[in-house]
């Protein structure tokens, strides 16, 4: 804390304790395993009671919406940003890209090694996650609850 003169209230310079709640990426297959570390780390730090089933929730949510994100909402050189906030009953996850376009789910399918993304996500949030236009194009987000 800084001392100010006369009745005027100290000032805070220090940033918040804890990994900060924005991560930006770049559009690359390697960002989804970053991204579930952040959540992972995010999570662990400011809910330090979170279960380990909680966090592991928390880190496939992540990468399937980040790899969703990459995979169909951008171009070479474009960024996602995933934005956490967690606390003691849910963890919300939210990654912004620059597409309009919407995820949609598939049909399962034996053939396909791809496209489960949405379905992992609904099985794990059941009706708490959804999509929303943003300025540059939309947000995707999902909140794992407690356990």
């Amino acid at each position: 804390m800084i001392e100010r003169p006369g009745n005027l209230p100290p000032v805070c310079c220090s940033p918040p304790a804890g990994p900060p709640p924005i991560l930006v990426l770049f559009g690359a297959p390697q960002a989804a395993r970053v991204a579930r570390e952040f959540a992972r780390e995010y999570v662990t730090f400011h809910v330090p009671d979170a279960s380990g089933d909680h966090l592991d929730a928390v880190a496939l949510v992540t990468c399937e919406l980040v790899t969703n994100a990459i995979r169909y909402g951008t171009e070479p050189g474009d960024s996602v940003r995933v934005v956490i906030d967690a606390d003691a009953a849910r963890t919300r996850i939210e990654v912004q890209d620059p597409v309009r376009r919407r995820p949609r789910s598939r049909p399962e399918s034996a053939e396909r090694d791809r496209g489960r993304g949405l379905i992992i996500v609904d099985a794990l949030c059941a009706g708490h996650w959804g999509i929303e236009d943003a300025p540059l194009g939309k947000s995707v987000w999902a909140e794992v609850k407690a356990g």
